[in-house]
């Protein structure tokens, strides 16, 4: 799985959200099993997610800590079993630079390759 989002108000856009809502439902990403104990249907299964903001990063962990790794990683792909996970987040925006833009998207196309490497 690979998800990009910018962060608005520490949260993905409603959209996303919605989608989360019908993707990872249950009884097909998870499910409650025997004494309410969570089946977890994407166990095995790897996840990437790219975030944006425009806050700068030592300002936004001092303010609000970082609630998008702990929706992501722990109440979504946590939950479901997705324990091979990986999140980067680019910042700021606004505040950022053509080149520096640029090598965000050099990063991006790495990581992806790193993490999805094709299968011979």
């Amino acid at each position: 799985y690979v998800v990009v989002h910018p962060n608005w108000w520490a949260m993905p856009p409603a959209m996303l959200k919605g989608w989360i809502d019908r993707v990872f439902c249950q009884g097909v990403a998870y499910e409650f099993g025997e004494a309410g104990a969570v089946v977890q249907h994407l166990a095995g299964k790897r996840a990437v997610v790219f975030t944006t903001s425009n806050t700068p990063r030592d300002l936004e962990m001092q303010l609000f800590g970082d609630p998008l790794e702990n929706l992501w990683k722990n109440c979504i792909f946590g939950f479901c079993g997705v324990e091979d996970f990986h999140r980067r987040n680019f910042e700021s925006i606004v505040l950022s630079t053509p080149e520096e833009r640029a090598e965000w998207l050099a990063t991006v196309r790495q990581t992806v390759r790193d993490r999805f490497p094709r299968v011979a």
